[in-house]
């Protein structure tokens, strides 16, 4: 049976209309005030593809690439670079310092490179004593002066994780960050990686502009999948401002069919998470490109409302969520194994049953001559999936 009580709170939404904006821009953290992330964030982030085995060159072609593709344009501005990029030990004054065999120029004249592209850098740290790979100093202790460092330097966004640490609590350690980088005076997106463990999506608002859901993905169908589902229970929590994280984007890097990775864009596009591409953009195929930077499925995850979708409907799968201008973002989807039919459901998306609806399917850019009463059925390949923006018309 679909979930009666999503499909009112969903119309209950929509009819608010633009209250709801306004609900979600005045619910703001009560440390963290940067204006930053009022749409999730788009870009690109260097672990999930390469892992440590990064320098100062991949990045600067990872940015260029960025732009000869035409990503840029679409809002893919982030260039972030993960775990590994400086020496194991900080400075005499106690300083980070970039590994100089890797990031020889230092961090300041990347930064400059990447913003003379018109994008932004994003770095990594720590709240613990070393980061995850243990190759480089935590922040913990120093986070006043590892934000004042981020912020000389010219960074726009900190991915900070949670390895290593003193067995306190997240919610003890990450507010010292957020008050150095509010003291910083640069604004500096503020990514929490706590995974989950702690239900950050509880409390994240009140710290940062965005926090992780889930462990780490992989390029996988379990994968995806799981994490999707792991994120969707804290849908209430994301608005502009503030998103629910279930990772990177495995697009690209090889692990997955085509239509899985299509299900994997729709389902964090429709979930408002950060879209993050985490593989090697300098080659990737033109497969690769088209799926994620397909407009009309962006502009569902970069929708001012800033809803996210749930999954209404278990059986036949269906996530949905509201839009502006009165519309709805659908997705069938078959994680099956064989190839079935799905149907979306007016009363569980929130519709009234007699309206009469336009389909747009946004991944064949097409509107569909038929109008829908009631419901919506697709045939669906396995682990594929069909995702429409509903416009009722009657």
């Amino acid at each position: 049976m679909g979930r009666r009580c999503c499909a009112v709170a969903l119309a209950m939404v929509m009819v608010m209309g633009l209250a709801s904006l306004t609900l979600a821009r005045n619910y703001r953290r009560s440390m963290l005030s940067n204006g930053l992330g009022m749409t999730p964030p788009m870009g690109w982030n260097s672990w999930n593809h390469f892992g440590c085995d990064i320098d100062e060159n991949m990045i600067k072609e990872t940015a260029d690439a960025l732009v000869s593709t035409g990503l840029a344009k679409l809002g893919y501005v982030y260039v972030n670079i993960d775990d590994c990029w400086g020496e194991i030990s900080r400075d005499d004054q106690g300083n980070l310092v970039p590994r100089n065999s890797t990031f020889p120029s230092g961090i300041k004249a990347l930064a400059d490179y990447v913003h003379s592209k018109g994008l932004k850098l994003g770095i990594y740290a720590d709240a613990g004593y070393f980061t995850c790979s243990k190759r480089m100093p935590g922040s913990l202790g120093h986070e006043e002066q590892d934000a004042k460092t981020f912020a000389s330097w010219g960074i726009d966004y900190l991915k900070y994780d949670n390895c290593h640490n003193d067995d306190s609590k997240p919610t003890e350690r990450y507010p010292f960050m957020t008050r150095a980088l509010m003291k910083a005076g640069r604004p500096i997106f503020f990514s929490i990686c706590e995974w989950g463990d702690l239900h950050p999506a509880q409390w994240g608002a009140r710290l940062g502009n965005s926090w992780r859901t889930t462990g780490d993905i992989t390029d996988t169908w379990e994968s995806i999948i799981s994490r999707a589902d792991q994120n969707e229970v804290y849908a209430e929590y994301a608005r502009p401002g503030g998103w629910n994280d279930p990772d990177m984007l495995e697009i690209g890097n090889g692990g997955m069919t085509k239509d899985e990775y299509i299900v994997h864009f729709s389902l964090w596009a429709i979930s408002k998470a950060p879209l993050l591409l985490g593989c090697d953009i300098r080659n990737m195929t033109k497969e690769t490109l088209e799926i994620v930077s397909n407009k009309e499925v962006i502009a569902v995850n970069q929708d001012p409302y800033g809803i996210q979708a749930r999954k209404v409907r278990e059986d036949d799968e269906v996530w949905a969520g509201p839009l502006s201008g009165y519309r709805f973002a659908v997705i069938l989807v078959n994680r099956g194994s064989v190839r079935t039919s799905v149907t979306a459901y007016w009363d569980d998306i929130g519709l009234s049953p007699k309206s009469v609806v336009q389909a747009r399917d946004l991944w064949e850019h097409k509107t569909l001559k038929t109008r829908f009463v009631g419901n919506l059925t697709a045939m669906l390949n396995p682990h594929s999936c069909k995702m429409y923006v509903l416009t009722p018309i009657a």
